[in-house]
């Protein structure tokens, strides 16, 4: 269902993108193969999905042409919501019925193609949000459901009670816990869509003050003239180089950033190299 590289619109406010401006952008990373564009509600102050919409608005067919992912479950304390008394968790029947039609109007349009729960709420009902999900599905309104940042025992929890298709989780040469908790092995073995969020750890990997950061550079670096790509190819190769082939989630509005991580879809890392990466971040070999 997903596109092997997605967008992110996390930060789509800092790009400061009209929207004539939104919609050239939107049609660059369909024509580079990117038709899964990634949101939350509360992305933007709970702005993002509005300007999203606007630009689908403007432009009969481009929501045909794209998939929308977006996130609820997070409640803000946010002048957008004035009914937010903290910040907290909510995966109620109510909250995520409102927070998809809020979504949808926002969106301009009739269906959430994935609506992934945002974080583990620790009052979750299962039972209830199985229910939850199959009502927004009879309904037309979402068409398929997931979940980000979720634990392996709350993704089989849920699992059992509602088929999941996708995983939104942090993933990246400096974040590997994934690979450690299960987490990647789960979403191999149920078949979930795996996307890694941050997958250059935030810029990390280009801080010089960061030891592990320079350590995993110096190998991307020397594996990038190897290949011929950047170093951020390299890094976007060495994660879907795992059998779950995650899906990288950009976050950057630069065309070049697009560019590169596409690039990593055509290059396949030899598992020294990939070995060698891991190595770096970890800061020792293999036991």
């Amino acid at each position: 269902m997903l596109s092997p590289v997605v967008a992110g619109l996390m930060r789509l406010p800092e790009w400061r993108l009209s929207t004539p401006g939104l919609v050239g952008w939107i049609e660059e990373a369909l024509a580079m193969g990117i038709t899964s564009f990634d949101h939350a509600d509360i992305y933007g102050g709970y702005s993002v999905e509005a300007q999203f919409g606007a630009a689908l608005a403007s432009t009969p067919g481009l929501r045909q042409r794209l998939q929308i992912v977006t996130k609820c479950g997070i409640r803000l304390v946010s002048p957008a919501r004035p009914g937010h008394g903290i910040k907290s968790y909510d995966s109620s029947r109510a909250h995520v019925l409102t927070s998809v039609n809020q979504s949808l109007r926002a969106l301009c349009t009739d269906h959430i193609d994935l609506l992934l729960l945002h974080r583990p709420d620790l009052l979750m009902d299962p039972d209830e949000l199985a229910d939850t999900f199959r009502e927004l599905q009879a309904a037309g309104k979402v068409l398929a459901f997931g979940v980000s940042n979720h634990g392996p025992d709350q993704v089989a929890m849920l699992h059992r009670r509602f088929p999941l298709a996708a995983h939104q989780i942090e993933f990246s040469p400096l974040r590997m816990q994934a690979l450690d908790d299960g987490t990647l092995a789960q979403c191999l073995d149920l078949g979930l869509q795996t996307m890694a969020w941050s997958p250059l750890a935030g810029g990390r990997l280009f801080n010089e003050h960061d030891e592990p950061g320079r350590r995993v550079l110096q190998v991307l670096q020397s594996l990038a003239l190897q290949h011929g790509e950047s170093a951020a190819t390299l890094a976007y190769a060495w994660l879907m180089r795992h059998p779950a082939r995650p899906r990288p989630v950009t976050g950057s509005g630069r065309l070049a950033a697009l560019r590169e991580a596409v690039a990593a879809m055509t290059l396949q890392l030899p598992s020294e190299d990939w070995y060698r990466i891991w190595q770096a971040s970890s800061g020792h070999e293999v036991a």
